[in-house]
């Protein structure tokens, strides 16, 4: 890993115990410049995760807490007639922002889901007929509870296929839950870290991660993954031709991260659970055997990786 990234990724460690997996492919996307959803139990460090990442760059940050009475107006803003001015009045609404944490984005009703729609597709918004673009970088990072909690309303495929990755965090080990009591926990170290880069850093980062060389035999890898899964008996959903693009975005993102000027399959393998676990559907009836990762680990080991030659 290249000693910014690692520099990075340590900082974050620091408050977030036992999840470095998840790290790792959170300052991925960032680098691709993906939404990440983190679906996982509360109270294993999601939203300390997305705090942490935005004081360490500098990024704007917004939240939104997420309930059955949300309203698309809570999310986007609103305009209203401004009778002393005699104009129309915008009034933006914390979506307007570098990065906007949502908080357990399933307890919103499908209504406020929806206004998410065009600003993590589009990077803008629509008030009164107008307009108006979003700040770059422009980064949602959203959290979900598991399906089966109470009072959660499941997503859309629109809606989740608007995230590049789906991250799970579980429960760190022994040895870190250790680590984290020792600390205070990571809300205490959390209000002492500095930042290590700018808003500007990022759209650097991804201008540059966006020139990383891909191999034709690894587009090619790429595609007959994607066919096996389209055609897999289990899976009747499988991933789309956008759901192709963000695998190869997310692989150049994670060979910039790792100093290298070219992606190698093992990018598209290790990537290829995150960016597309939350794309397929299985059957219904199959779905406690099979699940997206157990469809996607049979697919991963029936197709073999190509092997480029010495690119040193």
């Amino acid at each position: 890993m290249s000693p910014t990234f690692a520099r990075l990724r340590d900082a974050i460690s620091s408050v977030v115990y036992g999840h470095d997996d998840a790290v790792d492919l959170v300052l991925c996307a960032l680098v691709a410049g993906g939404h990440v959803l983190i679906e996982d139990v509360p109270g294993v460090g999601k939203t300390t995760l997305a705090m942490a990442v935005a004081r360490l760059l500098g990024l704007a940050l917004s939240r939104v807490q997420c309930t059955s009475d949300l309203l698309p107006a809570d999310i986007l803003g609103y305009a209203v007639y401004d009778k002393e001015r005699s104009a129309v009045e915008v009034r933006k609404g914390p979506i307007f922002s570098e990065m906007v944490l949502v908080d357990e984005l399933n307890r919103a009703s499908p209504r406020a889901q929806s206004a998410f729609l065009e600003a993590m597709e589009e990077g803008s918004v629509t008030l009164d007929a107008q307009r108006y673009p979003l700040p770059q970088p422009f980064w949602v990072l959203a959290t979900q509870n598991p399906r089966q909690f109470e009072g959660t309303y499941p997503l859309p495929e629109s809606e989740l296929d608007r995230f590049l990755m789906c991250v799970e965090l579980g429960y760190p080990s022994m040895e870190d839950e250790i680590r984290m009591l020792a600390s205070g926990g990571g809300q205490v170290q959390l209000s002492r870290l500095q930042p290590v880069a700018t808003a500007a850093d990022v759209l650097w980062w991804q201008r540059e991660a966006d020139q990383i060389y891909v191999d034709p035999a690894i587009l090619r890898y790429a595609v007959l993954l994607a066919r096996a899964l389209r055609d897999h008996p289990r899976a009747p959903m499988g991933p789309s031709p956008r759901a192709l693009l963000a695998l190869i975005r997310a692989a150049k993102a994670r060979a910039y991260i790792w100093g290298r000027t070219y992606v190698v399959p093992d990018d598209v393998r290790l990537l290829a659970r995150p960016v597309w676990r939350h794309r397929l559907r299985p059957n219904p009836d199959s779905w406690i055997e099979n699940s997206s990762d157990d469809i996607l680990e049979e697919v991963l080991n029936q197709i073999p990786a190509p092997k480029l030659g010495d690119r040193r």
